[in-house]
């Protein structure tokens, strides 16, 4: 899997966010974009995601050497952010169970399985609304590091997690992650701490 970045501007009304960001990813390694709060880096993972247009260039995606398709792209990539939507009025179980209706896990995992590796076993029949922040984003890392996808993009993906849940990402990231294409938006190194290759935003204003 490979993505490209074509010159990627982004601006908001006349404040340019980032100029000009040339850049390839390629399966498998680990990228890091880094940068101070308000940088652009949320910004620019979500363009990678295909979430947001950039305002100047493009962002090509290719798979076998191929051109992918981009009505077909959100089946390649799983996504985390803390701001990210979940249902929850849904349990943990309803929540999953509809997650991957939709994508695979991993070979190997089951919906039975994800819930023991997330640690949230006991309240797996409990509404997501009960969960505490900590609790949420597990849910919200689970999905994402949990399905059967080439590209994982990661937003600060220790937000709220205390430190048990902390070395759980790590644990979760060194078995699960590797061999993906992963890209991590953080000023964190415990985020990125498995991450050869950075991207710093204060080189592209």
């Amino acid at each position: 899997m490979k993505i490209s970045l074509n010159t990627v501007s982004k601006r908001f009304q006349r404040n340019w966010i980032f100029k000009e960001i040339s850049y390839s990813f390629s399966t498998p390694d680990a990228y890091a974009l880094l940068g101070h709060n308000g940088s652009g880096k949320s910004t620019l993972l979500r363009i990678i995601a295909g979430m947001q247009a950039p305002s100047i260039g493009s962002v090509d995606y290719y798979l076998a050497n191929k051109a992918l398709d981009p009505a077909s792209l959100y089946t390649h990539i799983s996504f985390c952010a803390p701001g990210q939507e979940i249902v929850e009025e849904l349990t943990l179980r309803e929540f999953l169970d509809f997650h991957f209706s939709f994508k695979r896990p991993l070979p190997s995992l089951d919906i039975d399985k994800i819930i023991f590796l997330s640690g949230l076993k006991d309240v797996a029949e409990k509404p997501i609304a009960d969960f505490s922040s900590g609790m949420k984003q597990r849910v919200k890392l689970a999905q994402a590091i949990f399905s059967d996808t080439p590209i994982l993009l990661l937003d600060e993906p220790c937000t709220n997690l205390d430190q048990q849940g902390v070395e759980q990402y790590r644990e979760w990231i060194q078995e699960y992650g590797m061999g993906r294409l992963v890209i991590v938006a953080s000023n964190d190194v415990r985020e990125y701490f498995f991450c050869r290759e950075h991207l710093t935003m204060e080189d592209y204003k």
